[in-house]
């Protein structure tokens, strides 16, 4: 399967105005839980709200990962992409009341009976749909991932929740790859992703699955998109790795702190720390490319 790439563009501020206009007219139109008309609250969803509204004790590790409050009690140790579902389902089961916890015992038995795709829509992917009403919005995210999990959902199924959920059920999917997509199938759902500036479908797009997939060239683009944007470049996967000697990020981000300061505009303090990770002469990093594989070097070949 071949994937598109954007085409080349220089950073700067020329490139950040027409980012600004990448984004789906209906992105904040399609922030509501349940497609059927239940629980539509905008919550969940983001549309570019980058305070995350009531986000989830587990996704505010990956959306807040650098600001100096200490995550709370009920939130893992590792970002959602790369919390394993049974350390997952665990976490969930000791936070749900009984109601919403047997409710996702009985969704992730039928996904297990159910999997893939049966009929012009699964039962799992009603379930999906039902997550925030039944267990909270603090925890649908997770349950998301475990249905998704849960259902072995292929590519093919993934890119059909994508498509016809809303942004919650879409960042779910991005954090849901890295546990089901092994090879590059499910790229064109990261680069869509990438192409919003809705900032949690932005942050979960940059996990361990575009750490591992993404070219050079649009893994580069995706750290400038994150400077845009205001995504924290802590939540990009594998950043020090992937950044070591890379020249033309160097380069890139050269150009756009020197355009944002032309232009009177400040330079991301994060754009700094990812210049220092560029430097060649700075030791390597260990790897930390997740679930066997380094994936594609950020630099050129």
């Amino acid at each position: 399967m071949s994937h598109p790439r954007t085409s080349p563009a220089t950073p700067g501020a020329d490139m950040e105005d027409r980012m600004g206009t990448e984004s789906r007219a209906g992105a904040g139109d399609r922030s509501g839980d349940d497609r059927s008309g239940g629980d539509r609250s905008g919550g969940d969803g983001s549309g570019g709200d980058r305070s995350g509204g009531d986000r989830s004790g587990v996704d505010r590790t990956i959306t807040e990962s650098r600001t100096a409050t200490p995550p709370s009690s009920d939130t893992p140790d590792t970002p959602l992409a790369l919390t394993p579902p049974t350390a997952l389902r665990t976490h969930l089961a000791a936070r749900l009341d009984s109601a919403p916890r047997a409710w996702l015992h009985r969704a992730l038995d039928e996904a297990a009976a159910n999997p893939g795709t049966h009929g012009p829509i699964s039962v799992w992917e009603l379930r999906i749909a039902e997550a925030g009403r039944r267990c909270g919005q603090e925890y649908a995210d997770a349950v998301r991932v475990l249905i998704l999990h849960a259902a072995d959902a292929d590519p093919d199924a993934l890119a059909r929740v994508y498509s016809q959920g809303t942004a919650a059920e879409r960042r779910a999917v991005l954090y849901a790859l890295a546990h089901l997509v092994p090879g590059p199938d499910a790229l064109p759902l990261v680069e869509d992703a990438l192409r919003t500036n809705d900032t949690r479908l932005v942050a979960a797009a940059v996990g361990p699955y575009a750490a591992r997939h993404l070219d050079p060239h649009q893994w580069r683009h995706a750290v400038l998109k994150c400077l845009f944007t205001g995504v924290p470049v802590a939540t990009v996967a594998d950043l020090d790795r992937r950044a070591h000697g890379d020249a033309e990020l160097a380069r890139m981000l050269g150009d756009y702190a020197a355009e944002r300061t032309a232009a009177g505009r400040p330079v991301p303090v994060d754009l700094h720390r990812v210049l220092t990770l560029t430097d060649p002469m700075a030791t390597p990093p260990a790897s930390t490319a997740q679930r066997g594989g380094r994936g594609t070097d950020g630099k050129e070949s």
